[in-house]
């Protein structure tokens, strides 16, 4: 409880100033939402610790308001409070943000978290599920399965709230089968800076809704979706292969062959893989689709001699999404919030790392002073689906990515330190072909780098800036890496 007052009581100083300017925004957000505990502001007791709860406590952000809507029309309330006194506006749903509310976080913005919003729905005849932006992964699991057996893409994390994950990416195991969660959304009601409340499909507000599948925390608040879903599959088999320490030439040694394996074309999209970099360890793992006679048929042992591996066979979908969440718990503390670092970068089937790269990388990860014994670099296979669909059907524009490169440094002492920043930095730079533009995944936030809206959004990036200068002219979904006005 000390630390927790100690918390306060540092947020209660440095927000001091935006309180005492806010007393507009105040008055207007205490009208538009009546019921206690619906709106808090700095100087609150708890407000750092409860009301804001930052996920990742290395990004330090005091807004100027949390506010916990109930209903669309709240939400649009609340947008609108923001905009008439000048204040930014980002929205959390529910869980966590590895930017802390929006990309990069931003600090002073008003804050719309959208843990109330609840809603579900399942028509039975198009098997269209009516979704509340406010609902974590997890519950989204469930309630399809409990509404006729059915499922979507999307990660394994089930602390993560749908509306950001819906529309940033949301890449799964599933993935390579059925697209990224975005792919799913087949129409989304949105609150616009104008306080407006909008329907947007690939018939209604088709520009809003190209930028929601990608960019939607620069360009409105999500507050409920319609997703196809898919039936749930009826058997599947996870496997894991390790390789425990390991000299510097066995494990680039092991990583060209699973390069090499997962970058044949000819590979079912059944399979998806991921292989993960400890201090101590190398591993493989993934999941097939299908049944063990199936996957006994890859043969995927065979690819890779001298690794200790195991298969488990699953006939019960919500038992392995839970094994898969069993996993990401294991690899970041799940919900459990933490100082840290990470980035992102991909590669295409046209620019792979070639061996010599891989060995340098290698040499690099084995020599380098890491700062801290919490990383772990993920390499994680994605195509198929997702690279059928073209880069400007949604603003998510990394449709040719064959594998996403995602690194972490956790430190559970205290603040990020330089090194554990540098090591991730080099080792970004040593593996990416720098003859293409840098590519990073809107959901694995990095405050530090430069070209953020251009590795976020590639060659969509100009087409996103004419959309915000036509429904945000005033940037008031905004944060440090957001999409700005065209003009």
């Amino acid at each position: 409880m000390t630390v927790i007052r100690n918390l306060f009581l540092t947020a209660s100083v440095a927000s001091v100033a935006v309180a005492g300017s806010g007393d507009n925004l105040k008055s207007c957000l205490k009208y538009a939402l009546p019921d206690i505990g619906s709106v808090a502001f700095p100087g609150d007791l708890f407000y750092q610790a409860v009301d804001v709860n930052r996920y990742n406590l290395n990004i330090h952000v005091t807004p100027a308001a949390v506010t916990f809507p109930t209903s669309s029309q709240q939400v649009a309330a609340v947008v609108k409070c923001a905009a008439d006194n000048g204040y930014p506006v980002q929205a959390k749903s529910g869980g966590h943000s590895y930017g802390n509310y929006g990309l990069g976080g931003t600090d002073g913005a008003v804050v719309v978290d959208l843990k109330h919003l609840q809603q579900f729905s399942m028509d039975s005849t198009t098997w269209v599920a009516t979704i509340g932006s406010g609902t974590l992964l997890g519950d989204v699991t469930q309630r399809l399965h409990d509404a006729g057996g059915r499922a979507m893409s999307h990660g394994t994390c089930p602390q993560v709230g749908s509306g950001g994950h819906f529309t940033i990416g949301g890449l799964g195991p599933t993935s390579r089968q059925f697209g990224a969660a975005l792919d799913h959304i087949v129409e989304a009601e949105v609150v616009l800076a104008n306080s407006s409340i909008v329907t947007a499909s690939d018939t209604k507000n088709q520009e809003i809704f190209f930028a929601i599948k990608g960019a939607a925390s620069g360009f409105g608040i999500v507050t409920e979706f319609k997703v196809r879903t898919e039936p749930e599959p009826s058997t599947a088999v996870k496997y894991e292969y390790t390789l425990k320490v390991g000299s510097t030439k066995e494990r680039a040694s092991l990583f060209k062959k699973w390069q090499a394996y997962v970058s044949d074309p000819k590979l079912t999209r059944k399979l998806a893989s991921t292989l993960t970099l400890l201090e101590d360890s190398m591993v493989i793992t993934g999941t097939f689709f299908g049944t063990e006679e199936e996957y006994n048929t890859l043969n995927i042992g065979s690819q890779w001699p001298g690794v200790n591996g195991s298969a488990i066979v699953f006939q019960d979908w919500l038992g392995l999404v839970g094994n898969w969440a069993e996993e990401a718990v294991l690899q970041l503390g799940g919900g459990v919030p933490s100082n840290f670092y990470s980035k992102s970068t991909a590669w295409t089937p046209s620019n792979l790392m070639d061996s010599d790269t891989i060995d340098k990388m290698f040499q690099y990860i084995d020599s380098a002073d890491k700062g801290t014994l919490a990383w772990f670099i993920l390499f994680d296979f994605q195509g198929g689906y997702t690279n059928d669909i073209p880069t400007d059907a949604t603003a998510y524009a990394h449709r040719d990515v064959l594998i996403w490169l995602q690194s972490y440094s956790i430190n559970l002492l205290g603040s990020v330190t330089q090194t554990q920043i540098n090591f991730l930095d080099q080792l970004n730079t040593l593996v990416t072909n720098d003859k293409t533009p840098y590519s990073a995944y809107p959901g694995y936030v990095d405050p530090l780098m430069a070209n953020g809206p251009e590795a976020y959004w590639g060659s969509n990036l100009a087409r996103l800036q004419q959309i915000k200068e036509e429904i945000d002219p005033k940037n008031v979904f905004r944060n440090p890496q957001s999409p700005s006005p065209a003009n």
